[in-house]
């Protein structure tokens, strides 16, 4: 892909942190410092739905998703929000 200097330069700076801020790489459910332990509660949580019930929603997940389809690779989309020109433009 070539890219012109000043679009080279706005995508690279898209991922430079304003002076101040600091980067924090580890955070979330699958942080190293508790892996082990969110796994082994994820698991168990997991373990407590019943079957049925497990099916019964990935069904009404898919007949949700299925109206979309990704251009590229034709699985399925779900919207999440629909933005008019105005609300692009804006931000």
């Amino acid at each position: 892909m070539t890219l012109h200097a000043q679009e080279f330069l706005r995508r690279f700076f898209l991922h430079v942190l304003p002076r101040g801020f600091v980067r924090i790489r580890h955070y979330g459910l699958l942080a190293n410092r508790f892996r082990n332990q969110n796994l082994r509660r994820a698991r168990q949580l997991l373990a407590r739905i019943e079957p049925q019930q497990r099916q019964a929603s990935t069904t009404d997940q898919k007949d949700h998703s299925t109206l979309w389809h990704c251009p590229r690779c034709g699985g399925a989309m779900c919207v999440a929000r629909r933005l008019t020109a105005m609300e692009i433009n804006s931000s």
